[in-house]
Order: C-alpha cells, then structure tokens, then sequence
C-alpha cells in the first residue's frame, strides 16, 4: 500500500495515499477505536456547509483568493453529496468535544480542494485545512452549530411524520366511530366506550406531540457561529462574525439567528435537553399507544382479540401459524431507544465544566440517532400497523355484554350499593347485568333497556335520563 507521511506537533504518521483524511484523524482513529460506529453523516454535512460558508466569507473579505475559495466550496459541495462518505471514519465517540469531526472534514475538503488546484493529497501549502478550510473558526462554534442545523432539519420531517399519523389515526377513530367495546382501567373492566373514541384518544396524544416537535426548532435556531474557541470570537474579525450568520441563513434557509451572548451558546447545552424532552415526551405516547395495540390485540382465541393488526412476518420458528404485533413491538423499542438516549443527553449536558461541553459528541451522536430513529419508525407503523387496523366488532360487543360495566349506568338509579349488590350477583351466577335487573327490581324491561343502552353510556349524562 502506497502511503504519504503527514506531521503534527506530536509526530508523524503514514497515511495511506488514497485517503483524503489526514494525520488528525488518523491520530483519532488510533485513539477512539470502539467499533464501526462513524459519526452521523447529516452532522458532517452541516459541517462542510459550514465550511463552505466560511470559505465565501472569507473570499469576500479578501482573506482567501477567489482560486482557494472556489476550490473549498466545490470541495465542501462534494462532501455534502455524499461523495467521500468513506473517509468519515472517526468514531460518533470521542474525546476532544467534537474536534477530531472538525477536523475530519477539513483535511477532506482541504485535500480534495488540493485535488482540484492540481495538486497532490498533502500538498498543504496549497489548501492548509487549518488555516484555509478552518479559517475564523473553532470546533467549539461550527460543531454546535452544525448539530443545530441538522436538528431543526430532523425535527421538520418528523413533525411532517407526526401529522401523518396523527392523520392515520382519526381516520380509524371515524371508521370504529359504530364499534362498542368495553372500556378498562388499571386493565379492570370499567365502561362501554366507542372503539373510535379509542384511537381519537392516541390521535389527541399524537397532535400535543407533533406541535411541540414543530415549535422545539425555535430553541435550535440561536447560532454561536464566530464566537470561535470559548464565544468572545477570538481570531475572527467582526465582519466576519455579522457575515457568517447571514451566509449560512441563505446556504440553509432556516431562521437562524446569531446569539447576543456566544459565550452561553458556546457552553450550555441546555437546548438539547430540553428537545430531547419533547421527543421523550413522543416515545411516551407512542410506547402507551403500542402496548395498548398489543394488548387489544391479543390472542387472537385466548386474550382480548378486539382489533387484528397487519399480519407482517410468522412469529415462531416452531409454533405453526403463529403470528406477533412485529410492528407495534418495533415502535415500543424505539421509544425506549429515545428514553434512554434522553437520559445520556442530559448526563452529557450536564457534565460540562466551564467554557465547554466536552461530551457533546455524546449529545450529538443521542440526538441525532433519536430523531432518525423516531422519523422512520413513525412512518412504518404508520404504514405496515395503523393504516391496515381491522376491528373485531363481534369480539368487542361479547366482551362488553359478559362483563359488569354497564352497572355504573344504574347509580343514580337505584343507588351505588345496591348496584354493587347487583353487579356482584351478575358475576357470581355468570349472569348478564339486564337479566339480574329484571330478577331483582321492579324495573319495566322498557326501562331496564333505556338505561342500559350501550350507545348512550358512551355519551355524557345520565343513561335512561331521570324518571319524572
């Protein structure tokens, strides 16, 4: 293998002639070597957009020529295509709060930049990725600012995800709008319900958190971009602090703003708490709403059966016919995925000490996995689970007539213990509620029915109305 030898301030190291990364990351290679776990690509791509940004600032304000600016943009466009995925090899983590990243992406683009002048990979005095692709710039500015932009980008699609299903939803809420099943609490039989009112109820849940996803981009869009090192924009001048933010505004066309306190920016990581909580807050719903498919779905001879999920996959390797809520049970992981990525954030968060955040790879690597994570999994159980939801009506309606629940309908008729009397009675004698009424009382079998209508006690107010 044909290799080049690259220096730094420790030493030297060879570097295999066709890598376009460089000694930084091979030093980072050696020292976080935990797997083939690289960093998330979107976040490299925010990054050499920011690079390139930085690259037109610098031209204007005559710091670069127009043949080295003009060779970093193209070089950084390239990356942002994808083309050079494979030299990305620094594992999601490591040591340095996101340094070894930062410079991943500038000895690509400074060696692909290199490339493009007609020159060699190495050639830094052509294309210098510090001093060139790096110019007025810190890790400590561009690595936020890129988990920012990648973020609010994740956030909008799942927020486009949530209203798909919050969508998917009400239609099933319509469609069993006529489905009488019997309602449970702490898994008790409790009331008659409407199936529908069921999932109107998921599709309520699904609505708060796809307008909190919507409004958490608000908390992303202050940038500490040319706050440099610690957030007093050391080494970048004030032209280019104002330029920079203006710049990456119109390369991303996001709402972002440039903070009016860089040094908070630069080392709180609040923020990323706080959004992680809303996706939190996501995997809550979607984990209740899962259990409570898996549960209704259950049996299908021997547990509740009153919906049918998709059949998607056979369930056993030695139980013939078997099959299991495959999709429920993905979105179930997946939100327990988030929570446990939600409590890595806030560890990372918080564990920083003065004027940065030393584990914001961490905060990176968590947040950015939770929201690709939610994004598709919202979509398949949407698609492969929700949409294809059949009711059970004849299993709903024999849950609901075997049980006691229609008792509570008969309180404010003949008050709360002798319904209880009367409800007993139904389960010892293995009775329907109706048949003990008309044994018991002196109830017409008109009024028994008024009372008792299944329609009604899934309504407000008193069923049967009060007898004048």
């Amino acid at each position: 293998m044909n290799v080049r030898i690259e220096k730094d301030n420790i030493g030297e190291r060879e570097i295999p002639e066709s890598s376009y990364y460089g000694v930084n990351t091979k030093r980072a290679l050696e020292n976080f070597d935990l797997g083939t776990r690289s960093v998330n690509r979107k976040l490299i791509y925010e990054i050499a957009l920011i690079k390139k940004a930085a690259a037109m600032v610098n031209h204007r304000l005559k710091k670069l020529t127009k043949d080295k600016a003009q060779a970093i943009i193209k070089a950084c466009e390239e990356i942002i295509e994808g083309k050079f995925d494979q030299e990305f090899v620094v594992n999601a983590l490591q040591g340095g709060a996101g340094t070894s990243t930062n410079m991943n992406v500038n000895e690509v683009a400074a060696n692909r930049a290199i490339e493009i002048l007609g020159g060699k990979k190495g050639d830094y005095y052509l294309i210098h990725p510090l001093n060139d692709v790096n110019m007025s710039q810190s890790t400590n500015d561009v690595y936020p600012t890129a988990l920012r932009i990648a973020a609010i980008r994740l956030l909008r699609r799942l927020s486009y995800s949530l209203a798909d299903l919050q969508e998917a939803l009400q239609k099933r809420e319509n469609e069993f709008s006529d489905v009488l099943k019997l309602g449970r609490t702490e898994l008790m039989d409790a009331l008659p319900m409407m199936l529908g009112q069921e999932f109107g109820a998921y599709a309520k849940g699904i609505e708060r958190d796809r307008w909190r996803v919507y409004k958490g981009e608000e908390r992303l869009r202050q940038i500490n971009l040319g706050g440099t090192a610690i957030g007093t924009g050391m080494n970048a001048s004030h032209d280019y602090i104002f330029m920079i933010t203006d710049t990456i505004q119109e390369l991303t066309g996001l709402g972002l703003a440039r903070s009016d306190y860089p040094i908070d920016i630069t080392q709180n990581n609040d923020v990323f708490v706080e959004v992680s909580g809303l996706l939190k807050a996501c995997s809550t719903n979607l984990l209740k709403i899962s259990n409570d498919l898996r549960l209704m779905a259950s049996g299908p001879k021997g547990g509740l059966g009153e919906i049918e999920l998709p059949q998607r996959q056979a369930g056993s390797t030695i139980m013939p016919g078997k099959v299991n809520p495959v999709i429920a049970e993905m979105i179930g992981q997946v939100a327990m995925k988030v929570m446990a990525n939600d409590y890595a954030i806030t560890l990372a968060a918080s564990s920083g000490q003065l004027e940065l955040n030393s584990f914001m790879p961490l905060i990176a690597e968590s947040l950015l996995e939770s929201l690709e994570l939610l994004n598709q999994g919202v979509i398949i159980f949407r698609e492969k689970c929700i949409e294809g939801i059949q009711a059970q009506k004849e299993k709903c309606r024999a849950n609901l007539e075997r049980s006691t629940a229609l008792a509570a309908a008969l309180v404010h008729h003949i008050g709360y213990d002798r319904a209880s009397e009367l409800a007993g009675k139904a389960l010892r004698e293995n009775k329907a509620i109706g048949d003990v009424l008309k044994e018991e009382t002196t109830l017409s079998d008109s009024r028994i029915a008024e009372i008792l209508n299944p329609w009604e006690v899934t309504k407000p107010g008193i069923p049967g109305g009060l007898e004048k």
